[in-house]
């Protein structure tokens, strides 16, 4: 893949590469070639992890809390005995005294404004009734449901809320956290507030494995939600099946879509924003207008100098930043939902408008004072989302995933016979002679 975007930038495809990030000619004869394996090597490459999670998974199901202790002093380097997997509640209420006043009361706020969000978009039962004929869908909530919440380079008590809140306004009985040990007190207190059931000290693939099948100490789920890094995605892949997932998350995008008529500072922060999550995050920008994107391409080598995180943010941006020049808005569009991504922000005079042209993204910020930066955290939407083009096909975490829709009918009286009829001719059509002669029952005894 180096070789091929060496080719592309010997043929004139990239216009500039100021330390990092690239300009991009959309009407460059290789361009299409250039999107396509920027598609292509957005993908998760699970293959590559798959037989090592494999063996991990097989451990875990023979070998129970055990396994789960040997793994973790293996891979994380820290030693637990089965008793220590599962932090107590006593635990979790004394990080509270841990907490800094203003960051509890953030992570509060945090957690009413997904909350209101939950309320309004909790789907209701319906029921259609006519002569004859009774039918529609209720909704009732998975009874058990782990959540994963990756550590490591960093621990996310934002992720404890986006997980946990959506399946308590659901409804859903027990929600029980992973995540690699030591858990900081802070997750442990987002937990607390946020309605989780059991908190265990339990990471990567590991962790999937042992909400999967069950173990001594954690108890078998009937779904696992959560994002991770790729041996804990290859594992919710290998046991979809054996257990429900939520959706296979890969690293943090943001596509910036902008007319040139906004601020190029702004943009330039919410690119930086999602290139410090990891060095395989993605963050494109795409503009017909070539002046806005130097100017956003110098205001990203100016903040680079004092921002935190730097050096990851470095990595990220030379692999996987992009500005791309397109002929007019429409080609941006169509790049847009070629792309699918995760975070879409539109910079546009006519945000709004150009919304209505947005089809596959995972969560959508309009206009230029909206950052992705309110959606990680406190907006209300979810920050568990679909990448890698998932988008195309797959939904953001909400409280529907918490949920499965039932369906029920009731027939009688004339309807009875009139669908009968129907239902006889067609089991003949497919053979089924079995369903004509239950169908003719109802008849008969009519």
């Amino acid at each position: 893949m180096r070789t091929l975007r060496r080719s592309f930038k010997s043929l004139g495809l990239i216009l500039k590469r100021w330390r990092s990030m690239k300009i991009i000619d959309s009407s460059h004869g290789d361009f299409p070639s250039f999107w396509k394996e920027t598609l292509q090597r957005r993908k998760s490459a699970f293959e590559e992890v798959s037989e090592r999670v494999k063996e991990i998974l097989e451990k875990v199901k023979r070998g129970g809390d055990e396994a789960l202790c040997e793994l973790t002093q293996k891979l994380d380097g820290i030693r637990l005995e089965p008793h220590q997997l599962e932090i107590k509640k006593e635990k979790w209420v004394e990080a509270e005294k841990e907490i800094d006043p203003s960051l509890k009361e953030a992570l509060f706020r945090a957690k009413k404004e997904i909350e209101s969000f939950c309320l309004s978009s909790l789907p209701q039962d319906w029921m259609e009734v006519k002569e004859g004929i009774i039918r529609g869908e209720v909704f009732r909530p998975v009874e058990k449901v782990g959540l994963y919440v990756p550590g490591g380079k960093a621990s996310y008590p934002s992720s404890v809320l986006m997980g946990v809140v959506p399946a308590v306004v659901a409804g859903v009985k027990e929600v029980i956290v992973v995540s690699p040990p030591p858990p900081r007190p802070v997750l442990l207190y987002a937990a607390l507030i946020s309605g989780a059931s059991r908190f265990f000290q339990i990471g990567g693939a590991q962790a999937i494995g042992a909400l999967a099948y069950g173990t001594e100490s954690i108890p078998q789920v009937d779904l696992i939600v959560g994002p991770g890094n790729l041996y804990v995605q290859a594992a919710k892949k290998l046991l979809y099946g054996e257990v429900g997932i939520d959706m296979l998350a890969g690293p943090s995008e943001l596509l910036i879509f902008s007319d040139g008529s906004t601020s190029p500072h702004k943009a330039a922060l919410d690119l930086l924003s999602q290139a410090e999550h990891d060095e395989d995050a993605w963050v494109i920008l795409i503009t017909p207008d070539r002046s806005y994107a130097q100017r956003v391409l110098e205001e990203v080598h100016e903040l680079l100098y004092g921002f935190v995180r730097k050096e990851m943010a470095r990595r990220c941006l030379k692999e996987n930043g992009f500005i791309i020049i397109v002929r007019d808005l429409k080609e941006g569009m169509d790049l847009v939902n070629q792309f699918a991504p995760e975070h879409l922000e539109l910079h546009l005079k006519d945000a709004w408008q150009w919304f209505g042209e947005v089809k596959n993204a995972g969560s959508v910020f309009i206009g230029e004072e909206t950052s992705v930066a309110f959606g990680d955290y406190c907006g209300g939407p979810n920050h568990i989302l679909p990448t890698t083009g998932a988008a195309r096909f797959s939904s953001p975490l909400g409280v529907e995933n918490f949920l499965k829709r039932i369906q029920f009918l009731s027939i009688t009286g004339e309807k009875l016979k009139e669908l009968a009829f129907v239902g006889m001719r067609l089991s003949e059509e497919e053979g089924l002679l079995g369903h004509r002669d239950a169908l003719l029952g109802r008849l008969k005894d009519g």
